[in-house]
């Protein structure tokens, strides 16, 4: 009899499964969930393998039998491989999506801000009266929209490396914004991160088109893999085909008439047309002008109008827990950047803003570098403290203090935090009238809080009891 595993009962893992209950590929099988978690609910009649030996249900997969990984589980992990070098085939819901899609795939990926990319392409998209969908690592699970699509959909999927690094087909427009370095407790190291992130362009036909980052090698590196036709964004200077920032406008060239490959070089650029301006954008920080740059350039390639992007981008709000506005009190600002997982990631909330400013950085283990993040942080004129918080916080606050230069005065760094009420406590004592209060951990939020949403929601509704009170900080 063949075996299905659903191994991961997560979100995507239940999704899957209730997908495939709906057609007859299920059908005369023995249906298992594996998973480390003990108390999941399956459905009846569904076997299951549960707690930390659960990958040892895989040594009876062979030929024949399939394994659904869900985007948690680490595709190299050995007892996985095992099971496929005896002959089971592996996929995934992403996979399953690419192979049955009946319309258009727009993906985005990158280290930093593909979800807000993504909800901007979507919304510009709808601008332009398009039938399209959310979905993938933001929102709801990718399989969820297909009953609902048809060859005119247009399908936005946010796209993880968990969920790109066996995926053997790339979207119509794949986009690869800021790829730096992240999730190095499940990659083998950043190299393999990075060609994880590669595939949204690296299997794409020549009708295809690959949106890529220019001020990133990394990303600009994957022109080079894809038969697709490149276009680059960037915020810093003119591309020779796509979409950047000149004199506080966006601007967008389809490239000029028989020259350049659009490959990254700096070329003459062709007939360029104004998109709107740079102030229009309603969420802080120039790295959102890199994912406007990139989303507009995914509008052009879908055929919207201008003045429906220009739309678009001015009524884009942002997304919860990326650098979102909680509220001011007393003259502070406080930003929800619970989001920001990476040094990275903390690394841009620290330069979006120049007012002084106080960050909550720290958290769980995701093995990452804090040196460039240590270094910014103590060579900044506009840090004036840091609420340090969980089980990274110590080599954080090493590297803070490594690379202090001695003739500044040294930051106030406040330790001891150990609930949301404490840190905003804390955050609240050592700002000013001006100041701006950023949670960015630049961590995992494990161990202090169930993930980013709790941490976001808790730090929020720490926030708002201040503002209710009407006294300041």
């Amino acid at each position: 009899m063949k075996k299905i595993a659903f191994l991961g009962f997560d979100r995507e893992g239940r999704s899957t499964l209730r997908y495939l209950s709906r057609t007859s590929q299920l059908e005369g099988a023995e249906v298992w969930v594996l998973d480390r978690k003990t108390d999941i609910e399956v459905p009846e009649g569904v076997h299951t393998k549960l707690g930390g030996d659960y990958c040892s249900a895989l040594d009876d997969f062979g030929p024949g039998d399939i394994i659904y990984r869900t985007p948690g589980a680490r595709y190299h992990m050995p007892e996985l491989q095992r099971a496929r070098e005896r002959g089971a085939s592996l996929s995934s819901a992403t996979k399953l999506f690419f192979d049955r899609c009946p319309g258009t795939i727009v993906g985005v990926t990158g280290t930093k801000g593909k979800g807000t990319t993504a909800s901007l392409i979507h919304g510009i998209l709808k601008a332009g009266g398009k039938d399209a969908f959310l979905a993938g690592n933001i929102g709801i699970p990718a399989l969820d929209i297909l009953p609902e699509m048809d060859k005119r959909s247009w399908a936005v999927l946010e796209l993880s490396s968990f969920q790109l690094i066996d995926l053997e087909q790339s979207p119509h427009i794949g986009v690869a914004l800021m790829v730096t370095s992240e999730h190095l407790d499940w990659h083998a190291d950043t190299d393999e991160y990075a060609a994880a992130k590669s595939n949204i362009v690296r299997w794409q036909r020549s009708d295809d088109f690959a949106v890529l980052a220019e001020d990133y090698p990394r990303s600009r590196a994957y022109a080079d893999l894809t038969e697709g036709t490149v276009f680059m964004f960037s915020r810093h200077h003119a591309v020779s085909r796509g979409t950047w920032v000149e004199d506080g406008s966006f601007w967008f060239s389809a490239g000029a008439p028989g020259g350049g490959s659009g490959h990254g070089e700096i070329a003459m650029v062709g007939p360029k047309e104004k998109i709107g301006p740079v102030s229009a954008l309603h969420i802080p920080g120039e790295h959102n002008w890199e994912n406007a740059c990139a989303a507009i350039t995914a509008g052009k390639l879908a055929g919207v109008a201008n003045g429906d992007i220009a739309s678009a981008v001015a009524n884009f709000r942002g997304l919860e827990h990326r650098l979102e506005f909680v509220a001011e009190t007393g003259g502070v600002r406080w930003y929800d950047d619970s989001y920001s997982t990476t040094p990275d990631a903390s690394l841009v909330a620290l330069e979006a803003f120049a007012a002084p400013k106080v960050m909550i950085l720290g958290g769980s283990p995701k093995g990452s570098d804090f040196s460039a993040l240590g270094r910014a942080i103590a060579e900044s004129e506009s840090v004036c403290a840091v609420i340090g918080i969980g089980a990274e916080w110590p080599r954080i606050r090493e590297q803070i203090v490594a690379h202090s230069p001695a003739h500044r005065e040294k930051i106030r760094l406040i330790e001891g935090s150990a609930t949301m009420a404490d840190i905003v406590a804390a955050a609240r004592e050592a700002a000013e009238p001006g100041d701006i209060v950023i949670l960015s951990p630049g961590c995992a939020s494990f161990g202090m809080f169930k993930n980013y949403t709790d941490r976001g929601n808790q730090f929020k509704e720490e926030v708002r009891k201040i503002e209710k009170t009407g006294s300041g900080a």
